[in-house]
């Protein structure tokens, strides 16, 4: 009883042995979800232990939720890593066999040339890293715009949209190229663009780079330049003082290179020209009062207004002897002169100080004259007045003589 008892749990065994399949590693085998939590998945592969694959082994993705992406009872492909992981379990992973696969896919995009979109996944200083089917492909940060990116972390978890440039499995190097799309996304719009641009159009843009000479200004996707001297009618000493980074201004087309796609543009407006009253304002005569801008050897630069200077020649500083302006001026003084000279055509002020005092003092001493003239007359006419009536007084006597001796 007992050896027919052995050979039937020896048959068993022997059944249940047979039944079970036999696995080796680098196998790709198919099996069922029978669990899974934060860390692990767990998957019946008719073999005497279950399979277990890893988060680390399921994706590339840090961040995954496995219970989001995996469902209990549904079938899954994997490949075996080692038949006993040291617990007795199939050590599995998924996503190197999804990577083969992905391999093949990211492979095929670039012979194609094909568009592919991926999720950002990692920053790092020198460029973004993406995932297609579990393959990582890094963007450079020169290929990840068609213009310099100070920050690439804007980039973090953003799908973008590039082409694999270059795939070399033997050098662990598969590359993806953005700034390609972009810039040929630029140059179409440029085409439509350009068709429709003329001189003297007046839009709206958006600062994206300021430089030591001028500002560049994004027009609906192309880039136009303000040089310094066309940002304001006044004199600007860095572009910075007058915009900043991603500020909308109002500008003016004023010229359009078709052949090497350029424009130029400009912030400065006829209406609010300075000039344009300048003629009444600074007429020959006028006297008129400034700020002085700055100074050379020569003279000093004075500020009538935003946009508008003169010259004040060291000659003119003052009717006593001025060697060099800044022995009788100071910068940022608010000085008052006469108008000497207009120039419209080459905008050109002429001023004069001693001018303007000269002429005053020529004034007070025609005053002090009139006033000199004034007291004369009054003391002419006191001494006619007592002359009268010191006549009056005396034919008074001589009548009142003659009444007595009469």
């Amino acid at each position: 009883m007992s050896e027919m008892q052995n050979e039937n749990e020896q048959s068993f065994a022997e059944m249940l042995e047979a039944s079970l399949i036999s696995i080796h590693k680098g196998e790709i085998i198919e099996g069922t979800i029978i669990g899974v939590n934060a860390d692990e998945i767990y998957v019946n592969i008719g073999y005497k232990s279950d399979g277990i694959i890893p988060k680390s082994e399921f994706s590339n993705y840090p961040t995954v939720n496995l219970s989001d992406l995996v469902t209990v009872g549904n079938k899954i492909r994997a490949k075996v890593l080692r038949v006993n992981d040291g617990e007795g379990q199939v050590l599995l992973t998924y996503k190197r066999l999804k990577a083969e696969d992905g391999m093949k896919r990211v492979e095929e995009l670039y012979n194609s040339g094909e568009e592919v979109t991926a999720k950002v996944s990692l920053v790092l200083a020198g460029g973004l890293v993406v995932i297609i089917d579990e393959v990582r492909v890094f963007i450079p940060a020169s290929l990840v715009s068609d213009s310099y990116v100070s920050d690439l972390s804007e980039f973090k978890d953003q799908e973008l949209t590039f082409i694999i440039s270059e795939f070399n499995t033997k050098k662990g190097r598969i590359i993806g190229n953005r700034r390609i799309l972009l810039e040929k996304e630029k140059s179409s719009m440029q085409v439509e663009i350009f068709k429709n641009l003329e001189v003297g159009a007046v839009l709206e843009g958006t600062v994206k780079n300021i430089t030591d000479y001028g500002v560049f200004v994004n027009l609906d996707g192309v880039d136009g330049l303000v040089h310094i001297s066309e940002l304001s009618w006044g004199r600007v000493k860095s572009p910075k003082e007058v915009v900043k980074i991603n500020e909308k201004v109002r500008v003016r087309v004023i010229s359009i290179n078709q052949e090497k796609k350029k424009i130029s543009l400009s912030m400065k407006f006829d209406a609010e020209n300075p000039w344009n009253d300048a003629a009444n304002k600074y007429a020959v005569g006028n006297v008129v009062s400034g700020r002085v801008a700055r100074m050379t050897d020569f003279g000093a630069f004075i500020e009538l207004e935003e946009g508008v200077d003169a010259l004040l020649h060291v000659s003119q500083i003052s009717i006593k002897h001025v060697e060099k302006p800044s022995d009788a001026l100071t910068v940022n003084q608010v000085i008052e002169a006469k108008v000497t000279d207009l120039n419209l055509d080459e905008k050109k002020i002429s001023l004069s100080i001693k001018g303007l005092e000269l002429e005053r003092e020529e004034s007070n001493k025609e005053e002090t004259v009139e006033v000199e003239d004034s007291k004369e007359a009054a003391e002419a006419t006191v001494d006619a007045a007592e002359e009268v009536e010191v006549k009056a007084d005396e034919a008074v006597e001589v009548k009142t003589e003659t009444t007595e001796e009469a």
